[in-house]
Protein backbone atom coordinates (compact mmCIF):
# COMPACT_ATOMS: atom_id res chain seq x y z
CA UNK A 1 0.00 0.00 0.00
CA UNK A 2 0.68 3.72 -0.71
CA UNK A 3 2.08 5.74 2.35
CA UNK A 4 0.37 8.90 3.13
CA UNK A 5 1.82 11.78 0.89
CA UNK A 6 4.02 14.60 2.68
CA UNK A 7 1.43 17.49 3.00
CA UNK A 8 -0.92 15.00 4.82
CA UNK A 9 1.31 14.15 7.19
CA UNK A 10 2.62 17.78 7.87
CA UNK A 11 -1.56 18.79 8.09
CA UNK A 12 -1.46 16.35 10.82
CA UNK A 13 1.67 17.54 13.02
CA UNK A 14 -0.08 21.05 12.16
CA UNK A 15 -3.04 20.17 14.13
CA UNK A 16 -1.16 18.48 16.95
CA UNK A 17 0.81 21.70 17.43
CA UNK A 18 -2.75 23.38 17.09
CA UNK A 19 -4.02 21.59 19.70
CA UNK A 20 -1.28 21.41 22.24
CA UNK A 21 -1.12 25.56 21.73
CA UNK A 22 -5.01 25.75 22.70
CA UNK A 23 -4.54 23.16 25.70
CA UNK A 24 -1.55 25.73 26.80
CA UNK A 25 -3.86 28.66 26.38
CA UNK A 26 -6.60 27.70 28.46
CA UNK A 27 -4.01 26.23 31.39
CA UNK A 28 -2.07 29.65 31.23
CA UNK A 29 -6.03 31.23 31.59
CA UNK A 30 -6.71 29.01 34.56
CA UNK A 31 -3.87 29.31 36.46
CA UNK A 32 -4.15 33.01 36.07
CA UNK A 33 -7.40 33.30 37.44
CA UNK A 34 -7.99 30.93 39.77
CA UNK A 35 -6.42 32.73 42.82
CA UNK A 36 -9.09 35.34 42.19
CA UNK A 37 -11.52 32.79 43.68
CA UNK A 38 -9.62 32.49 46.95
CA UNK A 39 -9.97 36.30 47.84
CA UNK A 40 -7.55 38.28 49.81
CA UNK A 41 -6.78 35.72 52.04
CA UNK A 42 -3.51 34.49 52.60
CA UNK A 43 -3.70 31.16 50.75
CA UNK A 44 -4.75 32.97 47.72
CA UNK A 45 -1.39 35.19 47.42
CA UNK A 46 0.56 32.15 48.48
CA UNK A 47 -1.81 30.46 45.44
CA UNK A 48 -1.29 33.38 43.34
CA UNK A 49 2.39 34.28 43.88
CA UNK A 50 2.92 30.28 42.76
CA UNK A 51 0.76 30.28 39.54
CA UNK A 52 1.85 33.56 38.50
CA UNK A 53 5.40 32.74 36.45
CA UNK A 54 4.07 29.14 34.90
CA UNK A 55 0.70 30.86 33.89
CA UNK A 56 2.27 33.55 31.87
CA UNK A 57 4.64 31.17 29.86
CA UNK A 58 1.74 28.86 29.30
CA UNK A 59 0.23 31.87 28.01
CA UNK A 60 3.15 32.69 25.56
CA UNK A 61 3.72 29.05 24.47
CA UNK A 62 0.08 28.50 23.63
CA UNK A 63 0.06 31.75 21.78
CA UNK A 64 3.26 31.20 19.96
CA UNK A 65 2.19 27.74 19.11
CA UNK A 66 -0.90 28.65 17.78
CA UNK A 67 -0.11 31.49 15.80
CA UNK A 68 2.73 28.66 14.17
CA UNK A 69 0.04 26.73 13.22
CA UNK A 70 -2.55 28.99 11.96
CA UNK A 71 0.77 30.33 9.22
CA UNK A 72 1.52 26.49 8.95
CA UNK A 73 -2.02 25.76 7.69
CA UNK A 74 -2.52 29.06 5.19
CA UNK A 75 0.95 28.16 3.91
CA UNK A 76 0.36 24.49 3.19
CA UNK A 77 -3.30 25.53 0.86
CA UNK A 78 -1.54 28.13 -0.86
CA UNK A 79 0.82 25.90 -1.61
CA UNK A 80 -1.74 22.88 -3.10
CA UNK A 81 -4.19 25.35 -4.55
CA UNK A 82 -5.08 24.18 -7.70
CA UNK A 83 -4.21 25.58 -11.09
CA UNK A 84 -7.08 28.01 -12.34
CA UNK A 85 -10.04 26.47 -14.34
CA UNK A 86 -8.14 26.67 -17.32
CA UNK A 87 -6.11 23.43 -16.85
CA UNK A 88 -8.41 20.26 -17.39
CA UNK A 89 -10.15 18.94 -14.19
CA UNK A 90 -10.31 15.03 -13.63
CA UNK A 91 -12.76 13.97 -16.14
CA UNK A 92 -15.71 12.47 -14.72
CA UNK A 93 -16.48 10.06 -17.82
CA UNK A 94 -14.08 8.88 -20.27
CA UNK A 95 -12.84 11.89 -22.52
CA UNK A 96 -14.13 11.99 -25.83
CA UNK A 97 -11.62 14.68 -26.87
CA UNK A 98 -11.18 16.05 -30.64
CA UNK A 99 -8.63 17.26 -32.18
CA UNK A 100 -7.98 18.66 -35.48
CA UNK A 101 -3.84 19.30 -35.67
CA UNK A 102 -4.33 20.48 -39.32
CA UNK A 103 -6.75 20.83 -41.90
CA UNK A 104 -5.80 17.79 -43.90
CA UNK A 105 -6.29 15.24 -40.96
CA UNK A 106 -9.06 14.64 -38.08
CA UNK A 107 -8.27 12.76 -35.29
CA UNK A 108 -10.95 10.50 -33.60
CA UNK A 109 -11.79 10.40 -30.48
CA UNK A 110 -10.68 7.02 -28.94
CA UNK A 111 -14.02 5.96 -27.91
CA UNK A 112 -15.78 6.78 -30.87
CA UNK A 113 -14.23 4.50 -33.63
CA UNK A 114 -17.04 2.03 -34.89
CA UNK A 115 -17.97 -1.08 -32.87
CA UNK A 116 -16.80 -4.45 -34.39
CA UNK A 117 -13.99 -2.98 -36.27
CA UNK A 118 -10.68 -3.36 -35.01
CA UNK A 119 -8.26 -0.60 -34.38
CA UNK A 120 -5.48 0.21 -37.31
CA UNK A 121 -2.02 0.34 -35.73
CA UNK A 122 -0.04 3.39 -36.06
CA UNK A 123 2.22 3.91 -38.14
CA UNK A 124 5.71 4.03 -37.69
CA UNK A 125 7.26 7.05 -37.00
CA UNK A 126 10.81 8.32 -38.30
CA UNK A 127 13.76 7.38 -36.74
CA UNK A 128 14.42 9.90 -33.35
CA UNK A 129 18.10 10.14 -34.42
CA UNK A 130 16.84 13.05 -36.37
CA UNK A 131 15.52 14.77 -33.78
CA UNK A 132 18.50 15.03 -31.99
CA UNK A 133 19.37 18.72 -32.09
CA UNK A 134 17.94 21.09 -30.34
CA UNK A 135 15.03 23.24 -31.35
CA UNK A 136 14.16 21.07 -34.16
CA UNK A 137 10.64 19.95 -32.96
CA UNK A 138 9.09 23.37 -31.92
CA UNK A 139 5.40 22.47 -31.39
CA UNK A 140 3.39 19.33 -29.85
CA UNK A 141 2.91 16.54 -32.59
CA UNK A 142 3.43 12.59 -33.10
CA UNK A 143 6.38 13.12 -34.12
CA UNK A 144 7.57 14.41 -30.23
CA UNK A 145 6.51 11.06 -28.81
CA UNK A 146 8.18 8.95 -31.66
CA UNK A 147 11.36 11.36 -30.25
CA UNK A 148 11.31 10.58 -26.97
CA UNK A 149 12.11 7.28 -24.39
CA UNK A 150 9.99 5.93 -21.89
CA UNK A 151 10.92 7.67 -19.09
CA UNK A 152 10.49 10.89 -20.62
CA UNK A 153 6.83 10.24 -21.98
CA UNK A 154 6.81 9.59 -18.24
CA UNK A 155 7.95 12.47 -16.97
CA UNK A 156 5.11 14.38 -19.63
CA UNK A 157 2.24 12.69 -18.38
CA UNK A 158 3.12 13.53 -14.62
CA UNK A 159 3.88 17.24 -15.43
CA UNK A 160 0.62 17.12 -17.51
CA UNK A 161 -1.52 16.10 -14.48
CA UNK A 162 0.31 18.67 -12.04
CA UNK A 163 -0.82 21.42 -14.28
CA UNK A 164 -4.42 19.84 -13.85
CA UNK A 165 -4.00 20.83 -10.08
CA UNK A 166 -3.14 17.45 -8.82
CA UNK A 167 -0.20 16.84 -7.00
CA UNK A 168 1.89 13.35 -7.89
CA UNK A 169 4.30 11.10 -7.33
CA UNK A 170 6.27 8.88 -9.34
CA UNK A 171 8.91 6.16 -9.20
CA UNK A 172 11.98 6.92 -11.35
CA UNK A 173 12.79 3.12 -11.88
CA UNK A 174 12.81 -0.06 -10.41
CA UNK A 175 9.14 -2.30 -9.49
CA UNK A 176 6.36 -0.02 -9.87
CA UNK A 177 3.72 -2.67 -8.63
CA UNK A 178 1.98 -1.66 -11.87
CA UNK A 179 1.93 2.32 -11.05
CA UNK A 180 3.36 4.74 -12.63
CA UNK A 181 1.93 7.51 -11.28
CA UNK A 182 -0.04 8.89 -7.98
CA UNK A 183 -2.27 11.63 -8.02
CA UNK A 184 -3.31 13.09 -4.60
CA UNK A 185 -5.81 15.67 -3.88
CA UNK A 186 -5.75 18.19 -1.17
CA UNK A 187 -9.69 17.29 -0.53
CA UNK A 188 -8.92 13.59 0.52
CA UNK A 189 -7.06 11.50 2.08
CA UNK A 190 -4.59 8.76 0.14
CA UNK A 191 -4.39 9.10 -3.63
CA UNK A 192 -7.37 9.84 -5.42
CA UNK A 193 -6.63 7.56 -8.61
CA UNK A 194 -3.56 5.95 -10.32
CA UNK A 195 -1.92 6.20 -13.78
CA UNK A 196 0.31 3.68 -15.59
CA UNK A 197 2.43 5.15 -18.63
CA UNK A 198 2.87 2.75 -22.03
CA UNK A 199 5.37 4.28 -24.31
CA UNK A 200 4.74 1.75 -27.10
CA UNK A 201 4.95 2.46 -30.96
CA UNK A 202 3.54 0.39 -33.80
CA UNK A 203 1.73 -1.72 -30.72
CA UNK A 204 -2.11 -1.54 -29.56
CA UNK A 205 -2.21 -2.23 -25.91
CA UNK A 206 -5.12 -5.03 -25.52
CA UNK A 207 -7.48 -5.87 -22.89
CA UNK A 208 -4.61 -8.05 -21.49
CA UNK A 209 -2.62 -5.18 -20.12
CA UNK A 210 -6.11 -3.18 -19.23
CA UNK A 211 -7.01 -6.24 -17.02
CA UNK A 212 -3.68 -6.16 -15.12
CA UNK A 213 -4.36 -2.01 -14.78
CA UNK A 214 -7.74 -3.00 -13.26
CA UNK A 215 -6.31 -5.37 -10.88
CA UNK A 216 -3.94 -3.08 -9.74
CA UNK A 217 -6.72 -0.29 -9.23
CA UNK A 218 -8.69 -2.51 -7.55
CA UNK A 219 -6.10 -3.65 -4.53
CA UNK A 220 -5.09 0.16 -3.91
CA UNK A 221 -9.03 0.03 -3.08
CA UNK A 222 -9.45 2.90 -6.07
CA UNK A 223 -11.85 3.41 -8.53
CA UNK A 224 -10.64 5.06 -11.18
CA UNK A 225 -7.64 5.15 -12.80
CA UNK A 226 -5.78 6.27 -16.05
CA UNK A 227 -3.86 4.67 -18.79
CA UNK A 228 -1.49 6.44 -21.07
CA UNK A 229 0.20 5.41 -24.11
CA UNK A 230 1.80 6.91 -27.09
CA UNK A 231 -0.04 3.88 -29.37
CA UNK A 232 -3.84 3.56 -29.26
CA UNK A 233 -5.96 0.58 -28.04
CA UNK A 234 -7.74 -2.73 -29.78
CA UNK A 235 -11.74 -2.14 -30.17
CA UNK A 236 -11.89 -4.55 -26.69
CA UNK A 237 -9.55 -2.97 -24.46
CA UNK A 238 -11.42 0.15 -25.20
CA UNK A 239 -14.62 -1.47 -24.53
CA UNK A 240 -13.54 -2.88 -21.27
CA UNK A 241 -11.77 0.53 -20.13
CA UNK A 242 -14.94 2.24 -20.31
CA UNK A 243 -17.18 -0.86 -18.29
CA UNK A 244 -14.71 -0.43 -15.67
CA UNK A 245 -13.70 3.15 -15.04
CA UNK A 246 -10.60 3.41 -16.60
CA UNK A 247 -9.60 6.80 -18.63
CA UNK A 248 -7.92 5.29 -21.36
CA UNK A 249 -5.84 7.90 -23.27
CA UNK A 250 -4.31 6.96 -26.55
CA UNK A 251 -1.74 9.37 -28.40
CA UNK A 252 -4.45 11.58 -30.27
CA UNK A 253 -6.31 12.11 -26.75
CA UNK A 254 -3.01 13.05 -25.11
CA UNK A 255 -2.35 15.42 -27.93
CA UNK A 256 -5.34 17.12 -27.84
CA UNK A 257 -5.62 17.35 -24.20
CA UNK A 258 -2.05 19.41 -24.72
CA UNK A 259 -3.57 21.71 -27.16
CA UNK A 260 -6.22 22.81 -24.59
CA UNK A 261 -3.00 24.26 -22.30
CA UNK A 262 -1.49 27.73 -22.32
CA UNK A 263 1.30 28.48 -25.02
CA UNK A 264 3.52 28.66 -21.48
CA UNK A 265 2.00 25.66 -20.11
CA UNK A 266 2.61 23.43 -23.91
CA UNK A 267 6.05 24.90 -23.86
CA UNK A 268 7.17 23.68 -20.20
CA UNK A 269 5.56 20.17 -21.69
CA UNK A 270 8.19 20.24 -24.51
CA UNK A 271 10.82 21.01 -21.60
CA UNK A 272 10.56 18.24 -19.85
CA UNK A 273 10.26 15.99 -22.86
CA UNK A 274 12.79 17.18 -23.81
CA UNK A 275 15.30 17.43 -21.25
CA UNK A 276 18.89 15.74 -21.01
CA UNK A 277 19.71 12.75 -23.34
CA UNK A 278 15.98 12.46 -23.88
CA UNK A 279 16.45 9.95 -27.15
CA UNK A 280 18.56 7.59 -25.07
CA UNK A 281 16.88 4.94 -23.15
CA UNK A 282 16.43 4.73 -19.37
CA UNK A 283 17.25 1.51 -17.64
CA UNK A 284 14.64 0.33 -15.73
CA UNK A 285 15.87 -1.14 -13.42
CA UNK A 286 18.94 1.08 -12.31
CA UNK A 287 17.50 4.44 -13.24
CA UNK A 288 20.23 5.74 -15.77
CA UNK A 289 21.31 6.27 -19.03
CA UNK A 290 21.80 3.04 -20.53
CA UNK A 291 24.81 2.55 -23.81
CA UNK A 292 25.24 1.29 -27.13
CA UNK A 293 26.80 -2.30 -26.99
CA UNK A 294 28.24 -5.10 -29.52
CA UNK A 295 27.78 -8.04 -29.12
CA UNK A 296 31.27 -10.13 -28.51
CA UNK A 297 30.42 -12.13 -30.91
CA UNK A 298 29.22 -10.16 -33.16
CA UNK A 299 25.41 -9.10 -34.15
CA UNK A 300 23.34 -6.11 -34.03
CA UNK A 301 23.90 -3.61 -31.48
CA UNK A 302 22.02 -3.21 -28.33
CA UNK A 303 21.29 -0.96 -25.59
CA UNK A 304 23.09 -2.32 -22.22
CA UNK A 305 23.06 -0.64 -18.37
CA UNK A 306 25.83 0.98 -17.60
CA UNK A 307 25.88 -0.81 -14.16
CA UNK A 308 26.70 -3.87 -16.26
CA UNK A 309 27.90 -6.75 -15.18
CA UNK A 310 25.82 -5.41 -11.45
CA UNK A 311 22.72 -5.26 -13.94
CA UNK A 312 22.51 -7.14 -17.09
CA UNK A 313 19.19 -5.11 -18.26
CA UNK A 314 19.51 -4.13 -21.98
CA UNK A 315 17.16 -3.89 -24.99
CA UNK A 316 17.16 -4.15 -28.79
CA UNK A 317 18.06 -0.95 -30.68
CA UNK A 318 14.97 -1.00 -32.64
CA UNK A 319 12.66 -1.31 -29.17
CA UNK A 320 15.11 0.46 -27.19
CA UNK A 321 12.44 3.70 -26.79
CA UNK A 322 9.76 1.26 -25.36
CA UNK A 323 8.66 -0.18 -21.99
Amino acid sequence: MASRPRHTRQRNSTSTIKNMGQRATLLGLGFLIFPFFLGNSIMGQVVASGLFVPGWLLLVFGAVAWGLSVAAEKSSLTKLQPLPPTTTQWPKQPPTYTHQPNSKTRVEPAFARPSGAETPAPKPEPDPEVFKVPGKLAQWSPAVFAAIEWRRFEAVCEKLFAQAGFETRSQSHGADGGVDIWLYSRNAEGPVAVVQCKHWQGKLVGVRELREFFGVMTAQGLKRGTYATTSTYTTDAQQFAKDNHINALDASDLLAMIAKRSTEQQQALLDVAFEGEYWRPTCASCGVKMVERTPAKGGAKFWGCSHYPRCKSRLPMAGALRR
